[in-house]
């Protein structure tokens, strides 16, 4: 690999003659580490994007080519939900008849290597070169809890990266991306040789590749089915239904225009929270540790449990119960994609608490910062933390001289210094989720933490999974929870209060066989059971859950109702028409569709010994004539025997029981009736 050729695909050809002097080749380059870059004197902000290119390239290549060493796509078809990306570049045909051939290959190889790159660094699985097009996957051959939320954050990257690409030309490149989710059949090897590749069969790539063809230069539009994945986590603006060729209704479109500002990662992706199921004991010992921590004995609690268990559930109850309670709130989120970034747990929670925007000036975000800084040490603290947030500071402190390692320990002590600072103030409630995505300078920092809290009111609750290991279970102030999964009662509590009301048994039952006792994949399955009831789809395959649309037999039995109440109104006219001798003259009548409730008559139709009494053809409305037989005003029945008295039919005039206790004339907004 040409490295001269690779810096200036990043956008960092002035480096080419220091790496040539360094003597750094291909070969050197993947072990190259941020103090490498440092010595170099490469600045922060291209190290870091140095860095990131790197991290990349290795797996860049392997997913340009299958065959290389690695994880690789299998030769077996298999059906699973997918994420695909159609990555498209805007304006290449120009640059094919400005350039010569050999100059078009290296712009379109440095736009192919610096997506191919971005995919990879997200776990993505790049199936197809085709010219300026690229396809990629999201959740295949290795799928992710997250593939939506991957995929369009490689969108956002691949679109920086593509954007600051160096041409021979004065024009920058731009791209146009398409990401569609849905369920497919993928693993098929098609083709030979060199064009062999993975197919997808499924409606979710033409999708996608409509959706990139109805986004403007430097846009990510998204079908629907990814906006209810990734909820709030991005920036977003609708499209409304779009008509898209191929597809016979139209269909949602969003485009994204960037990250959210978020909290929590919970509470991003979770547009609405459920009541907590079965946690009682542990909601009441968080309570018990908070109030233990608040009365000056600091606390830590470990909460560990595997993916969806309900960690972050469980702390979103604890912060809700005391929300109305005097107290400061920390919250540190860590990220699968910054694990490497140092400190980017505290940079975003200062940045959040400051309240600082890119776009605003130098000043205006130093003194958003000063703001919430400890008022007696804001000449030590703000230039650390000024540093740390990348803020230049001006005149107006001066420059930091000093080494490396001391800059570090000053931040440090920094940070404990301002949790100090805010609890002397009011009691702290300091939740650090998902550390086992932390980066060690992070987790350096929360180590110390842990012995400092210890004579403050604060309690800080960490979450994680279980392959993390946490260096602090044992001390006397520390409490560890291990949340199990639902049992089968809980479950089917939990699915109810998704889906608003009790779901059939035969439901709850299959909820309560695949979800094994996660309560975030109960969630997901109820809801998923109760749009496929509602969705067309649904509908032909026969799904019902009892909340989109009545039974066969319920509809049947609306339709019978209503041409038993046009039948009696169109008799009430009838029978003041009629001639008195006509009145009077005893008539059969078949009394049975008024009666009945649906739940009754619902039993009776399942009774294949009494169907005939029952059937669609013997409960019509009998048709009257002036001439053979009229309907009486007031419906003569008498129990019919072989309904159990419910369904009555004769010349009686004394009505029924049960019929008796209902209105004699049948109302539109009654139950359904037969």
């Amino acid at each position: 690999m040409d490295v001269g050729g690779w810096l200036r695909g990043l956008g960092l050809g002035q480096y080419e003659a220091l790496f040539r002097a360094s003597e750094i080749d291909a070969d050197i380059l993947p072990e190259l580490t941020e103090l490498d870059l440092e010595k170099l004197g490469v600045p922060l902000g291209h190290r870091k994007r140095l860095l990131r290119a790197i991290s990349g390239l290795a797996a860049s290549e392997t997913s340009a080519a299958p065959s290389a060493s690695g994880p690789k796509p299998h030769d077996a078809a298999e059906r699973r939900q997918l994420t695909v990306m159609f990555c498209d570049l805007v304006g290449s045909a120009p640059l094919s008849t400005r350039f010569d051939p050999e100059e078009l290959r290296d712009e379109i190889r440095a736009y192919q290597s610096a997506v191919s790159g971005v995919v990879a660094r997200y776990d993505g699985f790049v199936a197809k070169f085709m010219g300026d097009g690229v396809l990629a996957y999201f959740g295949y051959p290795r799928a992710h809890e997250d593939d939506a939320e991957r995929a369009v954050r490689a969108g956002l990257e691949i679109e920086a990266a593509v954007t600051s690409l160096k041409t021979r030309g004065t024009e920058r490149l731009a791209v146009r991306i398409g990401i569609a989710t849905g369920l497919v059949v993928v693993g098929d090897l098609v083709g030979e040789g060199s064009a062999q590749e993975q197919a997808v069969v499924g409606e979710t790539p033409n999708l996608a590749a409509r959706l990139q063809a109805l986004a403007q230069p430097g846009q990510i539009v998204l079908a629907g089915a990814t906006r209810r994945l990734i909820g709030d986590l991005f920036r977003l603006r609708d499209l409304g239904r779009q008509a898209v060729k191929g597809f016979a209704a139209p269909v949602e479109a969003f485009v994204v225009e960037g990250l959210a500002v978020t909290e929590s990662r919970f509470e991003a992706a979770r547009r609405g929270l459920t009541d907590l199921v079965g946690r009682t004991a542990e909601s009441a010992l968080l309570r018990d540790r908070l109030r233990e921590a608040w009365a000056g004995v600091g606390q830590i609690v470990l909460l560990s449990g595997e993916a969806g268990i309900g960690k972050s559930r469980l702390a979103a109850e604890l912060a809700a119960g005391v929300a109305n309670e005097p107290h400061t709130r920390l919250r540190y989120q860590c990220s699968p994609y910054h694990r490497d970034s140092v400190l980017h747990p505290f940079v975003v929670q200062l940045g959040r608490a400051a309240r600082l925007a890119p776009e605003d000036p130098v000043e205006t975000q130093l003194d958003k910062l000063e703001a919430i800084l400890a008022p007696t040490r804001i000449a030590e603290t703000a230039p650390l933390f000024a540093s740390l947030l990348s803020i230049p500071t001006g005149g107006r402190y001066p420059p930091l001289a000093l080494s490396a390692a001391q800059q570090r320990r000053l931040t440090l002590a920094a940070l404990l210094d301002q949790l100090e600072a805010l609890a002397r103030q009011k009691p702290v409630l300091m939740l650090f989720e998902d550390a086992h995505w932390a980066d060690a300078t992070s987790l350096e920092v929360l180590d110390l933490t842990v012995e400092r809290v210890r004579a403050l009111p604060v309690l800080v609750m960490i979450t994680f999974r279980p392959e993390y290991e946490a260096p602090w279970t044992g001390l006397s102030h520390v409490t560890s929870i291990a949340l199990d999964r639902l049992a089968p009662a809980e479950i089917e509590t939990l699915a109810e209060r998704v889906a608003g009301r009790p779901l059939p048994p035969e439901v709850t039952a299959q909820i309560v066989a695949k979800t094994d006792g996660v309560p975030l994949f109960v969630e997901e399955l109820t809801k998923a059971v109760l749009e496929g009831a509602c969705s067309s789809r649904g509908r032909r395959a026969g799904i019902s859950t009892g909340h989109c649309r009545p039974s066969p037999f319920r509809r049947r039995c609306r339709i019978h109702w209503r041409r038993v109440s046009i039948g009696w109104r169109r008799s009430r006219r009838w029978h003041r028409s009629a001639p008195r001798s006509a009145a009077s003259s005893p008539t059969p009548y078949c009394a049975r569709s008024l009666v009945a409730t649906s739940r009754h008559c619902a039993r009776h139709w399942r009774s294949s010994k009494r169907r005939s009494c029952c059937s669609a053809r013997a409960c019509r409305p009998m048709r009257a004539t002036p001439s053979s037989m009229r309907w009486s005003r007031t419906p003569p029945t008498k129990p019919c025997s072989r309904a159990g008295g419910r369904f009555c039919i004769g010349r009686s005039p004394t009505p029924c029981a049960a019929s008796s206790r209902r209105s004699r004339r049948p109302s539109r907004n009654s139950s359904p009736i037969i």
